[in-house]
C-alpha cells in the first residue's frame, strides 16, 4: 500500500487553513503550525471548514514549535511575507533533504530568480530576502512555485470560511516537468483544487502581481475599495501608469503579458467593491506586505536600469503610512541598487 506523503501547513490562516482542511479531508496526514487562540481552538475542536451551507471538521496534528513535528515530505508555506522573513530560520526542523516546499504567498517570492531571469538569474532580492535569511533556511532548490487564485477567510478561531475561486497554479522554477511536481499536482487535485501546471511559473507570479502591485498600495493609501480607485480618473490613470512600468520590467525578464492593461483592469472590476488584502491588513493593524508586492518590482527595475517613477512614488508613500501606523515590519530596501551592465 502506497504511503501518503506527510504534509505540514505553516501559517494556518485563511488560505493555509483551507489547504490543510481539504488535504486532511482527502486522507493525507496533515500537521499544522499555528499559534495563539487559533491554535488552541484547533487543538480543542479540530479545524472546521465552512463551504456554502456545509460545515465539516477535520482533526490535524498541531504544534507551535516546528521542532515538535520534524521533517515532512511536503511543506506548504502560507505566511504573510513579513512573517516569513522573521520566521524562516525556525522552520528548518521541518525540512529533510527531499522535502518539497510549496509557498502559497503574495508578491515576488525569494525563489523568483532560481534558474530564471537572464542577466538576473540567481539574484537575491533584498526587498523580500534581507540578508539572505530566507534563502539560507529554505533552499530554492526545494521549491515548487505556486500562485493562488482563490479566497477564504477566518470566520472564527479554528474556523475557515471558503470564498470564491478554486485555482492553484504550480510549476518548477526551472520550468521542467518533474516527478515531485507531478506528486504535488496529484495531492492538490485529490484535495479538490483545480490545479494548473505551468512551465512559466514566474510569468504567472508576475501576471497576478501586475494587478496587485498598484491596487493594494493605492487602496491602503486612500482607504478606498477597488471600484472607487478605478472610478476616479486620476487614480485609475495611476494604476495604468504603474502597470506600464511593471510590464516594461516583465519584458526585460522575458515575460510577456497575455492580456492588455485594460483587460487586467476589467478582471479587477468584476470583483466589485472589495477591499484589497493590504487595506484589510491596515485596518486590522497587521504588518503590510509592501516589499513583496511593490518593493520587489521596484528593486528589479533598479537592477535592470528601468525607471519606475510612478511605482516608486507610491512605494514611498505607502511605506511612510505604514511606518507612521507601526505596520512596517522591517527596513529591507536599503540604498538603491546599481543596474547590471548591459
Amino acid at each position: 500500500m502506497t504511503r501518503h506523503p506527510r504534509v505540514c501547513v505553516v501559517g494556518v490562516g485563511a488560505v493555509g487553513g483551507l489547504i490543510a482542511a481539504k488535504l486532511a479531508q482527502a486522507g493525507y496526514p496533515v500537521d499544522v503550525l499555528a499559534r495563539g487562540e487559533h491554535l488552541r481552538a484547533i487543538e480543542a475542536n479540530g479545524l472546521a471548514l465552512i463551504e456554502g451551507q456545509t460545515r465539516a471538521t477535520v482533526r490535524v496534528a498541531t504544534a507551535s514549535d516546528p521542532t515538535a513535528l520534524g521533517p515532512h515530505d511536503v511543506v506548504f508555506i502560507a505566511f504573510k511575507a513579513p512573517s516569513l522573513v522573521c520566521s524562516a530560520g525556525a522552520l528548518t526542523p521541518l525540512l529533510g533533504p527531499d522535502t518539497v516546499l510549496v509557498p502559497a504567498m503574495n508578491g515576488v517570492p525569494w525563489w523568483f530568480f532560481h534558474r530564471f531571469g537572464g542577466r538576473l538569474v540567481g539574484t537575491r532580492l533584498s526587498s523580500v530576502d534581507p540578508g539572505g535569511a530566507i534563502s539560507r533556511s529554505l533552499p530554492a532548490e526545494q521549491v515548487i512555485g505556486s500562485v493562488v487564485h482563490l479566497s477564504s477567510s477566518i470566520a472564527a478561531p479554528g474556523v475557515i470560511r471558503r470564498g470564491f475561486g478554486n485555482v492553484l497554479i504550480v510549476g518548477e522554477p526551472s520550468g521542467e516537468r518533474s516527478g515531485r511536481l507531478a506528486r504535488v499536482i496529484k495531492m492538490l487535485e485529490q484535495g479538490g483544487f483545480t490545479v494548473k501546471p505551468t512551465p512559466e511559473i514566474q510569468r504567472e507570479v508576475w501576471l497576478k502581481l501586475w494587478g496587485n502591485m498598484n491596487m493594494n498600495p493605492i487602496s491602503a493609501l486612500t482607504g478606498s475599495t477597488a471600484d472607487a480607485v478605478l472610478d476616479d480618473p486620476l487614480t485609475a490613470q495611476l494604476v495604468r501608469d504603474m502597470m506600464e512600468e511593471a510590464a516594461a520590467v516583465g519584458r526585460a525578464l522575458g515575460i510577456e503579458m497575455s492580456m492588455t492593461a485594460s483587460e487586467r483592469i476589467a478582471v479587477t472590476r468584476e470583483l466589485g467593491a472589495f477591499k484589497t488584502s493590504m487595506l484589510q491588513d491596515l485596518e486590522s493593524g497587521r504588518p503590510l506586505e509592501i516589499d513583496a508586492i511593490l518593493g520587489a518590482p521596484c528593486e528589479i527595475g533598479d537592477r535592470l536600469g528601468i525607471p519606475m517613477p510612478f511605482s516608486k512614488a507610491v512605494l514611498g508613500l505607502t511605506r511612510q503610512r505604514a511606518r507612521n501606523l507601526g505596520l512596517y515590519a522591517y527596513e529591507a530596501g536599503g540604498p538603491t541598487v546599481k543596474p547590471l551592465p548591459s
